[in-house]
Order: structure tokens, then C-alpha cells, then sequence
């Protein structure tokens, strides 16, 4: 697993601001290739879909098919149950990491101070799994689960 905060979604969560509110209304973009070494660096890889209520369009500062969570359990916060999370394929390719940005616009560029968090890609024991890896221009995808698990101890 390779779950990686942001410089400004650490210093967010350090401050006064909850990981629901900070991701609120956000978007998950989805690329190929290998995940950048820290989630302030650009992205890289091809972006392969994103990942709204329902694929429906999104633009930053707009409430409007923006993600959201449920409440915190356990240590642990889910996507809110009952949205439907999806994405339609943008171009063909092989998913190998995640991006998840909350709603301020974003260019993907380096940034201390944007919050992002980035994770890994499989059908099983990533960080975000999918039925499959291979990405289909076009084709819909749906995402059932989304658990972020803060652990007890280091």
C-alpha cells in the first residue's frame, strides 16, 4: 500500500479541519503508470478517468456530483453509502494509481499546499481496488469501496 498525504492536507489535518470536510464535494482522478514520490509533486502518467456521483461532470468550487464520506468509525471513514461512485473510461490503459483532490481547483502541479492524497491501483490489496486494472475508453466503472483506516499506532 502507498497512501500518501499532501504537505497541505497534512498541515489541514493538523489544524482545525476534519479529512470529510477537507474532501468534501472533491474528485478522484485516475492515471496509469507509477504513482509520483509525494502527493505535493505533478502527476504523471495518463489520466485514464474521473471519479464523481454517478461519472457525471464536475468542476472545482461547485458542489455539483462532488464526492463525499460518511461519518468516521473506528478510525476509519468510508465513501458515503449512498452515493454511487463512477467514472467512464477517458482513454485506453492500465490503472496503476489515484489521486483524490479536494474541491479547490487543482492543476496538478506542485504543491505544498493543495490537500491530495495519492494511493495505489489493483483488483486486490491496493489502496483502491477495481474489478479490473484494464481501462476501456468509454466504458463505465463503478467504485463500491473507499475505506481510509487511520491506524491506532505507528
Amino acid at each position: 500500500m502507498a497512501i500518501r498525504f499532501s504537505t497541505g492536507l497534512r498541515d489541514k489535518l493538523l489544524g482545525s479541519n476534519s479529512f470529510k470536510d477537507i474532501f468534501q464535494d472533491g474528485i478522484i482522478y485516475i492515471y496509469s503508470g507509477v504513482q509520483p514520490a509525494s502527493a505535493d509533486d505533478p502527476v504523471q502518467g495518463t489520466l485514464l478517468g474521473k471519479v464523481t456521483q454517478d461519472a457525471g461532470d464536475f468542476t472545482f468550487g461547485s458542489a455539483t456530483n462532488g464526492l463525499e464520506f460518511g461519518a468516521p468509525s473506528g478510525g476509519a471513514i468510508d465513501k458515503a453509502s449512498a452515493e454511487n461512485w463512477k467514472f467512464l473510461g477517458e482513454t485506453d490503459g492500465t490503472a496503476g494509481w489515484f489521486r483524490l483532490m479536494g474541491n479547490d481547483l487543482d492543476d496538478l502541479q506542485s504543491s505544498t499546499t493543495l490537500p491530495r492524497m495519492d494511493g495505489s491501483i489493483g483488483t486486490y490489496g491496493k489502496d483502491l481496488e477495481l474489478s479490473t486494472i484494464s481501462i476501456t475508453k468509454g466504458a463505465p466503472y463503478t467504485i463500491d469501496v473507499f475505506r481510509i483506516i487511520l491506524p491506532a499506532t505507528k
